[in-house]
């Protein structure tokens, strides 16, 4: 037997005495012990993975479920738009077929009539009786009967609608029905009367020469306050020579048929038809009346052909002016003296101060 072999056999016989074995040893027990914990840890891992996996499934799923909810709403709201979308163009399509038979129709045929109400803008009194001035050709027309006349004039002098009795004036059935009372003496009325039938309280009258007169009555005589008018339609006379005024009115207090009292006489101008020679006509006169005439202290206003206009004072007395200075050499005096300048005076013939005022009223 060779050494080596010997001493291991020594080696084994020396375990074997001892009474110990390979797993009884302590290096044998820590091994398992740490292969143990290693599996125990491995396990725990594994756990972990599969709890995490499942959690990260849920989320998966979830937001899964989250993103097909939120296409189903694009695609219904989408489908919803493709409807509107759809709507309009058949609307626009509709609208444009309409347009297309409307212009057709207005081509061939009378326009169609629209059935949705329009709403109006509010309209004055004094431009709804302006409204209804018309002129009518045939003569044989009810309106031009004194009564249609009266009835339609009426409203239109209660309201002192001035345009609109400008218009009335001037047209061809008043002209006319005023053109038959020349030389007679009478006029037409509409208004209140007393038991005699006379005028009495308020009402309307038409004279010749275009003239009218709305206001107070007392017993078939104008009186109280009331407002005549006068419109040159194609006539002149001594004080419109020119034909530069086309109209004259008094608006004040009245009696005995005539301006008694405070009142304004007013002329209506065509500048357009002045002359460049600087005349000034007479606008408007404010202050006392008797019978007509010019009675106590006057202001005046004229107008020249540039439209300038300059103030005025005067006194008279039963239609005579106190004069400003008397130029008896040249055989004239000065009644109207400027409100500004003093020294600038406005001159009439020295026989024609008397009876001045509103002649076209006097008896």
């Amino acid at each position: 037997m060779k050494l080596d072999e010997y001493e291991n056999e020594n080696d084994r016989e020396d375990s074997r005495e001892s009474g110990e074995t390979f797993l009884q040893s302590k290096a044998t027990t820590k091994f398992l012990l740490w292969i143990i914990a290693l599996l125990l840890i491995c396990i725990v891992i594994l756990l972990g993975a599969i709890f995490l996996r499942g959690k990260k499934d849920d989320v998966v799923n979830r937001d899964l479920q989250q993103s097909i909810t939120d296409y189903a709403k694009e695609q219904q709201e989408l489908e919803q738009q493709t409807i509107q979308d759809s709507d309009v163009l058949t609307n626009r399509e509709e609208d444009a077929a309409e347009k297309e038979e409307f212009v057709q129709t207005t081509l061939t045929k009378e326009p169609v009539k629209e059935t949705v109400e329009e709403t109006e803008e509010p309209v004055s009194e004094a431009e709804e009786m302006k409204a209804v001035v018309v002129d009518i050709e045939n003569e044989d027309d009810e309106a031009y009967t004194k009564e249609f006349i009266l009835k339609e004039a009426y409203p239109h002098f209660e309201a002192n609608n001035q345009d609109a009795i400008w218009d009335l004036a001037h047209l061809k059935r008043y002209v006319k029905l005023s053109r038959g009372l020349l030389g007679t003496g009478e006029y037409y009325y509409q208004g209140d009367v007393d038991s005699d039938g006379k005028p009495h309280g308020t009402g309307l009258a038409i004279y010749e020469k275009n003239s009218y007169y709305f206001g107070e009555w007392s017993h078939g005589k104008r009186s109280g306050k009331g407002a005549w008018f006068r419109f040159y339609i194609g006539q002149k006379n001594k004080q419109n020579a020119m034909g530069a005024y086309v109209s004259h009115s008094y608006s004040g207090e009245w009696a005995d048929d005539l301006p008694n009292g405070e009142g304004a006489e007013h002329y209506e101008v065509d500048i357009s038809l002045l002359q460049k020679s600087g005349k000034l006509m007479i606008q408007n006169v404010v202050g006392n009346f008797t019978n007509g005439l010019y009675d106590g202290n006057l202001f005046a206003n004229t107008v020249d052909y540039t439209g300038t206009i300059q103030e005025w004072d005067g006194i008279a007395k039963n239609g005579m002016f106190t004069l400003w200075r008397d130029i008896s050499a040249i055989g004239e005096c000065s009644v109207w003296r400027n409100k500004d300048d003093h020294d600038w005076c406005l001159d009439i013939d020295k026989s024609e101060n008397k009876n001045q005022g509103l002649r076209e009223l006097l008896k």
